[in-house]
């Protein structure tokens, strides 16, 4: 009875043939995982006894695609164990022309990660420049669409496809598509002026569109604010680049400025030693500059104006040394009896008492 069930043919093989193919299939998954067990542990071991950390990097990288190469290899082989019609050979043929053709691209996009991982992040990370690390994740996107779109391409061409024909399909709907794209090509071109231009680098912090806050990522698409309060704010290159941008990281130091307001019965001795302490706290503080100002400015209502401009060092604590050099000043003032003035009036009225 099972001899008979077994002998009995099913699409051109019998029971028997198929469950051999289907044993070397299992068979073939399970020898391939074992391989993949084996370079973890004894590859990755010995690979690690060398001085060189690229072969490391190489084998974490490259196993995967290599035991998915195995399998197809055991499928194909398991496959043409059994009698199959010219059409379905044909169908399996171009179906494992392109898992090859996938998976050397998928082995290529690996190792090229693999390279730039262990050369050329090292170099672009000493750079003083901060192009390179924008360029960068770029750079891999790139080579990574690049290899996969040749991969599709050959892939496409193996199943019978004609790829020049479907190019210049392609480029017949090309106006079409880029009058659809016209932002996203604005936005590309803006991220390529702004590279070029340079007008600011990640980490700097910029006012763009009434936005203030730090560059946290400058894309393909757009480029990422995280303003003073914490929040991201996502801006079109195509914006950007046509904004006018301050850089506020790139000042040589900030500047302040002062207005101090003295009682009408500051006379002029005392005026002057005003102006005289301000100077001298600016002098003794390192991290101002050494061009203070300071200046009797202006017969105000309530007031004599004495304006003090200070400049901060570039990396300085702004609001720091701010604080710093104002109780100073009330704490030197207070002690010369120097009087802040507040508004006041004085009221004369005629005929009071008559």
């Amino acid at each position: 009875m099972f001899e008979g069930l077994f002998s009995k043919a099913y699409y051109n093989n019998t029971i028997l043939e198929w469950t051999i193919a289907l044993v070397l299939i299992i068979a073939t998954v399970i020898f391939a995982k074992i391989i993949y067990l084996a370079v973890g542990s004894f590859l990755k071991k010995l690979t690690k006894k060398t001085k060189n950390e690229f072969d490391d990097l190489l084998v974490d990288m490259l196993e995967e695609p290599m035991v998915f190469a195995l399998i197809i290899l055991g499928v194909w082989y398991s496959l043409q164990t059994l009698n199959l019609s010219a059409g379905a050979e044909e169908v399996i043929g171009r179906a494992y022309y392109i898992l090859i053709i996938f998976d050397v691209a998928w082995m290529l996009s690996r190792l090229m990660d693999a390279v730039v991982e262990k050369y050329v992040r090292p170099f672009v990370s000493k750079t003083d420049s901060k192009l390179d690390d924008q360029l960068l994740p770029l750079l891999r996107k790139g080579i990574k669409v690049s290899i996969w779109v040749i991969a599709i391409l050959v892939a496409l061409n193996n199943a019978g496809y004609n790829v020049g024909a479907l190019l210049a399909s392609l480029g017949i709907g090309g106006l079409a598509f880029a009058l659809a794209a016209k932002d996203t090509i604005a936005n590309l071109f803006g991220s390529f002026t702004i590279f070029i231009d340079k007008p600011f680098e990640v980490g700097e912090r910029i006012i763009v569109q009434g936005y203030d806050g730090i560059v946290a990522e400058v894309g393909l698409r757009s480029t990422r604010l995280r303003t003073l309060n914490g929040r991201i704010v996502t801006l079109a290159n195509s914006e950007v680049a046509d904004s006018a941008i301050e850089n506020v990281s790139s000042e040589p130091s900030r500047k302040m400025t002062l207005d101090l307001g003295l009682t009408y019965d500051t006379d002029e001795v005392q005026m002057e030693r005003a102006m005289q302490i301000l100077q001298e706290i600016a002098a003794e503080n390192s991290a101002l500059e050494e061009n203070a100002v300071t200046a009797f400015t202006a017969f105000n209502d309530f007031a004599l104006n004495i304006r003090f401009i200070y400049y901060i060092k570039k990396g300085e604590s702004v609001f720091g040394n701010q604080t710093k050099i104002n109780l100073e000043i009330l704490k030197q003032f207070n002690a010369e009896k120097l009087e802040f003035a507040f508004p006041t009036q004085t009221i004369y009225a005629e005929g009071l008492g008559k």
